[in-house]
Parts: structure tokens; sequence; C-alpha cells
């Protein structure tokens, strides 16, 4: 299940992307229209502005704006930054590997199988939607 801080995180960087002109965009506003806690928000585009996805600017006209084009903003990147691995179990991460304690063999795992096919249809979901994607409608 997608967690609220992703959620909201989506939220946030789809309202950045769809807001008009270059003026940076205010926390308290995004809170305001997309209805997520203010501080909660502030630790969500902290740690995209760490990332990489935004950049922030201080005093009376300050904010938060993308560092990107919403088209180079693919989902898979936002989301191993705020859910974490993309895959389901960590046998199957491709940037998170883990063996799992109790399989002894993983290329005989039924679930491993399973799970390989999640994970890569869930990838090619997400690689191929963009923040211009989300923010088009």
């Amino acid at each position: 299940m997608l967690s609220k801080k992703t959620k909201y995180g989506l939220k946030a960087l789809t309202y950045i992307a769809k807001s008009v002109g270059d003026l940076p965009v205010q926390i308290s506003e995004i809170s305001k229209s997309e209805n997520i806690p203010q501080k909660f928000l502030e630790s969500i585009m902290l740690t995209l502005r760490k990332s990489g996805f935004l950049g922030s600017k201080k005093g009376k006209h300050g904010g938060y704006y993308l560092i990107k084009e919403p088209s180079e903003i693919k989902m898979a990147d936002v989301m191993r930054v705020l859910e974490g691995p993309i895959a389901m179990v960590p046998c199957v991460s491709l940037n998170f590997y883990e063996k799992c304690d109790d399989c002894p063999d993983e290329h005989e795992c039924s679930v491993h199988k399973l799970m390989i096919q999640v994970r890569d249809n869930t990838l090619k979901v997400l690689r191929n939607n963009t923040l211009e994607d989300l923010s088009a409608s």
C-alpha cells in the first residue's frame, strides 16, 4: 500500500508542476490546496529537495520549484526516494537486494517467481510515467 508520505509527495510535485509562472510555490499554498498537513509536507519537501527534484528559495517570494522539467522526472525515481524499494520482497529488488532468510533456493521459490513479475510490471508502469503525465490532467 502506498504510504501517505509518497501520496502527499506526488500530490505536491504535481501541484508545483501545474503552477503557472516561474515563481516558487509556498508550502502553505500546497498544504491548503491539497489538504496535506503542513508540518508533514515540510519534511517531504525537504526529502525531495535533498534528492534533487526540487530547489528552494527563501524570503517573501520564496518556496519550492522543480529543478528538472516534469517530463524528465520519472515516477520510478520519485517512488524510490519516498517509498524505498519498489520490489515487494528483498530477494527481487534491483537496488536493495537481500537474500531471504527462509528460502534455501530462490530460483525454485514460487513466491520469488511471482514477485519478479510484479516488480517488472510495476517498474514498467513507473518508468513509463513522468511528472508531466501526472500533471497533464
